[in-house]
């Protein structure tokens, strides 16, 4: 097991504030945004790149049953927060707001690598192979080159994950951004 990089109990804590998290962020986020239609054209497609990946992760991964290695995660090891990240990433750049840049970054850099940390630790104690695994493939960010285990997307997967719940938060994250672009 690896030495953790935050203090006993930190990354408890900040897992369960993910979801009131991103609420206060979303707050935030509908006070301060000023898309304008250039924003739009920049941001959203990094956006809409996170949350494909989020689907196609999403519709790979079988929590808690299998060590999950094909699709996305035969490039990086988390790609559900990769695809957080991007999809985060391209509102706050739709947005026009540097401070909720920062916002975003500061609550991946304090609650959700902690949380990555966490499940980490938990795919260890659950999956003996998880080490070799994470040798081999990037924490974050991609490696380039192409390894498949054979696994398929499967769209009952997507939907048991529910990240169609992702999809309805892009989709009124856009009507709004349009609409506050208007």
């Amino acid at each position: 097991m690896t030495p953790s990089r935050f203090p006993k109990g930190y990354a408890d804590v900040v897992a369960r504030l993910r979801v009131p998290g991103g609420f206060v962020m979303l707050a935030a986020f509908l006070w301060l945004s000023t898309p304008t239609g250039l924003s739009l054209l920049y941001g959203l497609p990094v956006a809409a790149l996170g949350l494909w990946l989020r689907a196609w992760a999403a519709g790979h991964v079988r929590k808690d049953q299998r060590l999950t290695t094909g699709g996305p995660y035969a490039f990086v090891r988390n790609p559900l927060y990769l695809g957080t990240l991007l999809v985060a990433a391209g509102f706050a750049l739709a947005s026009r707001r540097l401070s909720l840049a920062i916002l975003f970054a500061a609550v991946f850099l304090l609650v959700y690598l902690p949380a990555i940390e966490l499940e980490e630790q938990h795919l260890r104690r659950l999956f003996p192979e998880y080490n070799d695994y994470a040798a081999s493939v990037p924490l974050l960010l991609p490696r380039l080159g192409r390894s498949h285990d054979g696994t398929r997307f499967s769209w009952r997967l997507y939907a048991h994950n529910r990240e169609y719940q992702a999809l309805m938060g892009f989709v009124a994250g856009l009507l709004f951004m349009l609409w506050r672009a208007l």
